[in-house]
Formats: C-alpha cells, structure tokens, sequence
C-alpha cells in the first residue's frame, strides 16, 4: 500500500518563497544555517506570539538564542532581544504589556523583564547560583522558578558558600552512597533542581525573598536530564505550587515513579503527593482555563518508560480522577485546554506523523486536527489555532490553522532563504507486510536531482531508542536530506517497537530487540528495493546511533553479507556489561525483563558480543567520551573486535560529546566523516576520482 507524496510547496513552505539565483545540494552546513524556532507562547489576548529564534555562531562554535515576537495573524514579525547572552524560557506578564525570561547577560542565568513595546530589560533576580526554568502565576504577583541546590540549605546563599569550600579542596577524589552517580553527560555533585517561588516586588523588576518550596526533598523539578517548566505549575489561585518529581529514595535509578506534589507558596505547609495511587509516571499538569479541572499525563506501567501516556482529569481542588483518553491508542506528547475548557487539543506521535488531536474534556472523544508533520506546539487563538511544526522539508516553523484543520496558513517564513537556495529530496512513505505480516511503515527520501533513470547508492538508516521514530520531522543530527543531497537514495523503516503504531507495537519488541525488529528491518529494505528501480540493492550502507548503534553490530553478525559498510554511532556491543556500564536502569530492566543476575538468558539472547566472530563488514564507529548512557568503552570495544579481525574500520571519537553530537564544528565533521566513509564503500571509482 502506497502512502503517498507528502504535501509540500505553497502550503507548508509558504508562498513567499522564491526560487533562489543560484542553488545547491542540501549539506550539513544548510542544516546550521536553518534558524530554530522553539517554546513560542501566545499572550493572554491571543494578539501577539513571543518564541525563541536559535541562530547558529560557527565562529564561536555554538547557538546563540534571542526572543522574537510576531501577531498571532502573521504581521508585525520583529526582534525583541539582541544580547550576545541566550534569551531563553520566554513567559508573558498577565496584562501583556511585558515578557519575563531567562538570560545569562549578567554573568549568572537571571530572571529578566522586557516591555514588548520597546525598552531595555530589567533584571529581575540577583541570585547567585543559575536560573534554570521559570513560570509565573496567573495573577502575576508571583514567580516560580528552578536552581541547583543542596536540598539540606535553607538559601541559594547556603549552597553557593557550600561550591565555594569544595572548590578549595586540595584532594579530588569523590564519594557517592548511591545511584546516580553520574547521569546523561553530567557527575552528580549533591546538587538537586529544586523549585523556589518568590513575590515581586512593587516595581515589577525585583524579587522578595525566595523560597524553597521543596527543601529537603532529595528530588529534582524539573527532572533530569531533559525536564523544563512543562513539569510543575501554580494554582489558579497563586496560593500554592503543583509539580511533578521523583522521590524514590535509593531506588532512582530503576524507578520511573514520578508523582505530583502540592505544595504552599509560604512554606506553611510541605509537599503532599496528590497520585500516590499510581505507581509509574505523573507529570504535565495544566488546569482548566476557569480553574476549576486539573489535567495531567499518566502511564499505567511502573519501570516502562515507554508505556502510553493517557490525560487524567481531576475536579480541583478535591475530586476523584478520571482517565479521559483510556481508549484513545495513541501517547500524547504534550497537550493544552481550549480557552472555553471544553476541549483539549494534544500532538502524538501517529503513523510516522506527531499529528495533532482534538479530545473533548467531558467523553474523550478524539478527532485529528493536522494530520501531516510533526506538531510541537498547539495553542487556541481566537477561532484558530497556532501550531508550531516541521516536516522532512522545513525546520519549526509557526501556522495558523481552524480549530477543524482546514485553512493552514504558515506565518513565519523564517529560513525561506536558506529552504530556497539549498536543493532537497522529495520524501515518500510506504507500508509493507513485516514481522507477522503486520503493517509496517517506511519513508523513502529520493536523492537530490533525482533521475529515474539513474541507479543510487542506499544509505539505510536505523533509528535509535528502541521506542522512537524516524518519521515527517527535520532531524538537526539524522537528517535524511544530508545523505540525499550527497546523492544517496534513503530508506528509514519504522519497525516494531517504533512510536505511533499503538501501545501494543511499541510493546513488542520487549525481550526480543534481535527478532521483530531485524526482520522488519529485513523485509523493508526488500520492499523498498522491488518498489523502486532506481535503488542499487548492491550497494548499501546501514547506519544508526543508540539502538540503532546497537543494532549496527547485531547485523553485522547476524546479516554479515548484505552491506557495503556500517556507520554505528554510540552502540553498545555487550548487552550484559551495558546493564553495568549506564545509569536510568529502568531501561534495561523493562527491555529485558529483569536483572542480568535474575534473567541471564534474555541478556545474552540478542547480544552481538556473541557474534563477533562472524563479523566482516567494514565500519565507521563514532563515540562521545561524555556518554554516560551507552558508555564510550562500547564503542571503543566496537572498534577493538574490527581492528583484532583485521576489518576495515575506523573510530570518530569526540571528548567533548555526549550521546548527541551538538557542537557546531563536531557535527561538521561528522558528517564529513560519514559521507566520506559511506563514499569510499558504495560509490567506489567516483570516489576514487574525487580524491
């Protein structure tokens, strides 16, 4: 069954856009060069929409971020902050007239206030340990806000003095009683993100006192590593604090039971955990427009971290909770309430999409808005929504659309330049019959200046997670136009255990990484070959990162004849030392069905240490030292078993990475790199002749 062409030209890159004078393939540096749109908020009259535009420096090797306002129509688009400091976590006052953000141009992240009628900002917070996340109450008296303390300290001032000794110690050795002791990129230090509320002053621009409002709790909020202001929200009266944390004692490190806590802004009384009932996952919480509903997601599962999320509705501020979204199949991602708070508009991630749905509060009935793309954003304006989205051809960019889906319109044409000048592939998607005969879904990006009469080298990409997807979005680390502009037909195949198939395909591949995947994989290259003609089946590269690392190794023992060569980026080699070696233990534990000491079989079921023997395979293996997820000595004894076999290989270390490649520079060359080794393989005498 052919999906189809994905709709793309006037509609989803604007009508504005011009053909440029001069074009050329799509690179990684046209990758650096889009402009990236992110956490757009809407005011409280719906008229104006303040976001976040990240700019590329490559000269100082990193991003740089300002605040950017435009109405909510698509007039009146203009720069409201031009520092060299970040501009980040932009909220708006409650009348409108001023935005509160979070900026290091003091040296220190502070809280920041700015009029969006012109004038300079005003620093709001003198704090002197880092603002991470901010929020603001309803009736703007009131500001919440995160910073990295010792949960022992009663004032920012107790644990900046505790640094302050630590960083006088003559000895370096560290201590730790427990997991973590190292997550994401980062050693822990005793340090947890703790939330801190604090009354404005009279000016607006100054702060009373702030207080811990979660002292003493050995727990994060926002979480670690990726958590934000999303995770915690005030009462609609402003007298107290909800937010989502992990207070799981010893058992972090293999627990997945977040709960939400209430908590009084004045300290007068202690958090007190309002989902004690659920052991797995609480977080998100929003309350209705008229304050009188709390809604937040839930999994059911506890130790899945890929379990669905389903919104639960609560009368507040006493009520019982109800699952609203108990037959809906789908894991929302992020959702908002309609401004009469009869509706809940939510994206999830849907048949390779994150497509956005309507749910109406009261039955959980549920209708799709914006099918196509991938929704990031949604935010009620007027009889419209605001959607922020990209797709294989567009970084985020903002669209207004009818509450029914009909009427997109896209307002901001912020990287037209760059879309016009650099020539892309057109993107195809595609179902085949895969493990069981089940409908699996694939994307086909053809290669740039696609002749069909020409036959292409493949580049086969491998998604990582397990549980993720390479679908309708624009990737800043796996862009499928980067290999398509480099003259490469792409093949990414969504195969069981992928998201937005339905709970019971995510679940699959539980105990079974090496099965249903790998014969998906299998039959969707075979698809894909018989499909289109213009594909060389004889030369073929596969390349992935994370499961997709993984799984580079386990077909390079367990399908050692099919490819040309591989590109494994962050893969663990040896499933049972991997268990030993990361750090959110939870993972290997549900995937597996235990411990290695409890389930030793199902660690050395699909375990490609086990198959090294039949490996032959030239491959390009590519590590961060700062990996504490899949640890760089995976990758480094990757590299070890290929050079010991006498393998073509080569090893693409980055001291200064961690399981993403982020820094400008670093990913210039990785791309470099990977095309260069991808070349060498599949296209042979043209490379040759190139060098």
């Amino acid at each position: 069954m052919r999906v189809g062409l994905l709709v793309v030209g006037t509609l989803l890159l604007g009508s504005t856009v011009g053909a440029a004078a001069e074009t050329h393939p799509f690179s990684v540096k046209d990758m650096l060069a889009m402009q990236r749109i992110s956490d757009p908020q809407v005011s409280s009259d719906g008229e104006w929409v303040v976001f976040v535009l990240r700019t590329t420096d490559l000269e100082a090797n990193r991003g740089g971020r300002d605040l950017w306002l435009i109405g909510s129509d698509g007039e009146g688009l203009h720069r409201l902050t031009t520092h060299a400091a970040s501009d980040v976590n932009p909220r708006w006052s409650p009348d409108g007239r001023s935005i509160f953000f979070l900026s290091a141009r003091s040296g220190k992240s502070q809280v920041w206030r700015i009029p969006i009628d012109g004038g300079e900002a005003q620093q709001v917070t003198d704090l002197p340990l880092d603002v991470t996340s901010l929020a603001i109450a309803r009736d703007g008296t009131r500001i919440a806000f995160s910073m990295d303390v010792f949960p022992e300290c009663d004032t920012p001032e107790c644990t900046q003095a505790k640094l302050d000794e630590e960083a006088k110690r003559r000895s370096s050795g560290l201590v730790y009683d427990r997991l973590f002791i190292r997550h994401w990129d980062t050693w822990k230090d005793g340090r947890r993100s703790h939330l801190f509320v604090a009354a404005l002053d009279a000016s607006g621009v100054g702060i009373e006192t702030p207080l811990d409002v979660m002292r003493g709790m050995d727990a994060d909020c926002p979480s670690k590593p990726f958590g934000g202001p999303e995770e915690y929200t005030f009462t609609p009266d402003g007298g107290e604090l909800l937010f989502a944390a992990r207070d799981a004692g010893r058992e972090e490190a293999w627990s997945t039971d977040f709960d939400l806590y209430r908590t009084s802004v004045d300290g007068s009384k202690a958090p007190l955990c309002v989902t004690e009932g659920n052991p797995a996952w609480d977080t998100h919480p929003v309350f209705s427009p008229d304050g009188n509903h709390l809604a937040w997601m839930a999994m059911q599962r506890p130790g899945y971290e890929s379990d669905r999320f389903r919104i639960v509705i609560r009368a507040w501020p006493v009520g019982e909770p109800r699952v609203l979204t108990q037959s809906w199949d789908r894991s929302p991602s992020g959702f908002t309430w309609s401004r009469d708070g009869r509706t809940i508009y939510a994206n999830a991630d849907h048949l390779g999409q994150r497509s956005l749905f309507a749910i109406d509060a009261r039955g959980g009935d549920v209708r799709t808005v914006v099918e196509q793309g991938t929704v990031r954003f949604m935010e009620e304006v007027g009889s419209r929504l605001l959607v922020a989205m990209d797709h294989l051809r567009s970084p985020v960019e903002l669209y207004s659309v009818h509450q029914d889906g009909s009427d997109l319109r896209q307002i901001t044409h912020i990287n037209q330049g760059v879309l016009a000048a650099a020539r892309m592939g057109e993107p195809e998607q595609f179902t085949f019959p895969g493990w069981n005969g089940e409908t699996v879904y694939a994307y086909v990006v053809q290669p740039v200046d696609f002749d069909p009469e020409r036959r292409y080298p493949v580049a086969f990409l491998i998604h990582g997670g397990p549980q993720g997807s390479f679908g309708n979005d624009f990737h800043y680390r796996w862009n499928p136009q980067a290999y398509a502009g480099a003259g490469y037909a792409v093949v990414m195949v969504d195969f069981h255990g992928s998201v937005g198939y339905g709970q019971e395909f995510t679940d699959s591949i539980r105990r079974d990484w090496g099965g249903k995947p790998l014969e998906d994989l299998r039959k969707g290259l075979a698809a894909a070959l018989e499909r289109y003609a213009w594909m060389d089946g004889d030369r073929v590269c596969a390349l992935g990162a994370s499961f997709g690392g993984y799984m580079i190794n386990w077909i390079a023992g367990s399908w050692p004849d099919r490819f040309r060569c591989f590109v494994n980026h962050d893969g663990n080699l040896d499933e049972r030392m991997a268990y030993y070696d990361t750090e959110e233990l939870w993972f290997p534990e549900w995937e597996r069905g235990g411990t290695p000491w409890e389930v030793p079989e199902s660690y050395s079921k699909h375990n490609p240490i086990d198959q090294v023997g039949k490996w032959r395979t030239p491959m390009l293996v590519v590590h961060g030292a700062l990996d504490y997820r899949v640890v760089d000595t995976q990758g480094i004894s990757t590299f070890t078993a290929l050079q010991r076999r006498g393998i073509p290989s080569r090893l693409l270390y980055f001291p200064d990475e961690n399981h993403w490649v982020l820094k400008p520079h670093n990913s210039i060359q990785w791309h470099e790199t990977v095309i260069e080794w991808i070349d060498r393989w599949t296209k042979g005498e043209q490379q040759a002749a190139r060098e």
